[in-house]
């Protein structure tokens, strides 16, 4: 199950560059006893505390929501999350919780920025042949955030220029909200020091990669996988006219390859068993989120099952799976869905698409029975649970939709998906005051802090005069108020 926010806002594409080439070398978690890192000190938390980088990440976060193709997909960011996890709980100097999540962009690249943020573009899983390969470019990110290069990156702008830390962190925020006065703030605290922010990057990005090696070592990946898929990017565009963005904000030179191979080099080779998932996400995107054609993303898995090894030929059958479903040929979809539930029971990959499968035969029954059952054995998990308050929905029981999803969206508030649903079963049962109000949290969530608060004053004016629920929305209205002064404050 996939869904779309409805609420996209035009994107900003001009100004979230600059954003992105300011945040997208941040760096390395350490392992420092392992890596032998130089002491580079500690004075960026003299500048902005871990509270001030929550902040600016949970506003970057929103506007990233508003303007860019962020991925939705329950069963994916499941697998982005559970990898990015793995990889934090071998990391050090960790201080914020982690949030990963995928942008649909068929060009290579990844970024970081303050809170522990983690975007992933889906054309990554275009070019990483394992989850090793993948892993390595998580962990060398996770590197980035732990070792805070983007606070120390604009202190040491600010020792440059007349304009405080402060300064400089609302002019990144205000290049996203106000193109025309961001790009021009911006450039001026960037003026004059080209070079040595350039130089800044570098130093950071081999120092990303030595931590982020050992954390992936740390998590069980071979240590191999980075210096392959760094090496193999580098090959392939060694003479391009256009690199990929990964390779403008993170350059490749032959030094940095050579360094993570004499790394890798220092530890055997250990056979690291395939990962199913990986592949499962793979198919998933080819099929779904990179723009690809029916009859291409047949012909591509086809030519890859000739060719794969045994262990990882049913991720193929089911990129199939998926485009036969999404084209509606559930004839062809149903005999290589139910062998993978058969071989692979419970694997939320395969419970996503036959839920989606028995949706479009109108089983929904079925469907719930299934996703009951295997809830079981995963309580609260949010790929299941998202699938059945959908299931609900198709089925129209919407009543008992509300009630899953109203435990949903309080557990995992900036869940897209959680609202979506909850908007659309309210409206089923004719509830205009809570439709209204779940739309509201939609646009808070994309940063949209006036459409919020109207569509929560909406909310209170459908409801009975004086009853708790126009309280509850009057307190929320309050809080909306609050979190907008707090997003614009970032600006001064």
């Amino acid at each position: 199950m996939c869904l779309l926010n409805p609420f996209k806002l035009k994107p900003l594409r001009t100004a979230l560059a600059i954003l992105l080439s300011s945040s997208i070398c941040m760096a390395p978690s350490s392992w420092a006893n392992s890596a032998n890192l130089p002491d580079i000190g500690t004075t960026a938390g003299a500048t902005l505390s871990i509270d001030q980088e929550n902040n600016y990440g949970d506003a970057y976060m929103r506007l990233l929501r508003a303007s860019q193709p962020i991925v939705s997909d329950p069963v994916l960011s499941e697998y982005v999350s559970g990898l990015g996890n793995r990889l934090v709980a071998n990391a050090s100097d960790v201080k914020t919780p982690f949030t990963f999540f995928l942008i649909r962009d068929r060009n290579i690249n990844a970024f970081a920025f303050f809170g522990g943020h983690v975007a992933l573009h889906t054309g990554l899983f275009l070019h990483a042949n394992s989850e090793g390969e993948l892993a390595s470019v998580v962990a060398h990110e996770i590197a980035h955030v732990t070792q805070r290069h983007l606070a120390r990156r604009m202190e040491d702008q600010a020792r440059k220029t007349p304009l405080t830390i402060a300064a400089l962190a609302g002019s990144i925020l205000l290049a996203i909200a106000a193109p025309e006065a961001g790009i021009a703030a911006i450039t001026a605290t960037q003026a004059g020091a080209i070079q040595s922010s350039i130089n800044y990057t570098r130093s950071n990005e081999k120092e990303a990669d030595r931590v982020g090696m050992s954390t992936l070592i740390k998590a069980g990946f071979d240590p191999h996988a980075m210096p392959h898929f760094f090496g193999r990017l580098a090959d392939q565009y060694r003479y391009a006219s256009k690199p990929p963005p990964m390779l403008l904000t993170h350059p490749l030179p032959e030094d940095r390859i050579t360094d993570t191979r004499a790394r890798a080099d220092k530890y055997p080779v250990t056979p690291v068993k395939p990962s199913l998932n990986f592949h499962f996400a793979k198919s998933r995107i080819i099929a779904r989120y990179v723009g690809i054609d029916s009859d291409g993303a047949l012909d591509w898995f086809a030519r890859q099952e000739k060719r794969a090894a045994p262990s990882i030929k049913p991720a193929y059958s089911y990129g199939k799976a998926l485009v036969y479903l999404d084209n509606q040929q559930l004839d062809k979809a149903e005999p290589l869905l139910l062998q993978l539930d058969k071989t692979y029971p419970n694997n939320n990959f395969v419970l996503d698409a036959l839920s989606d499968f028995y949706i479009a035969r109108k089983q929904g029954k079925k469907a719930q029975a299934m996703l009951e059952k295997a809830l079981e054995t995963k309580p609260k998990n949010k790929v299941l649970t998202i699938n059945l308050a959908n299931v609900l929905i198709e089925d129209n029981q919407n009543q008992t939709a509300v009630r899953i999803l109203q435990r949903f969206a309080h557990d995992n508030p900036q869940d897209t998906n959680g609202w979506h649903l909850l908007s659309k079963a309210h409206a089923n049962l004719g509830d205009s005051a809570n439709e209204v109000a779940a739309r509201g949290e939609l646009y808070a969530l994309n940063a949209n802090w006036n459409r919020a608060i109207q569509s929560f004053t909406q909310a209170a004016q459908l409801s009975d005069l004086g009853s708790l629920q126009q309280a509850r929305f009057d307190a929320r209205i309050d809080q909306l108020l609050q979190q907008r002064d707090q997003f614009m404050s970032l600006q001064d």
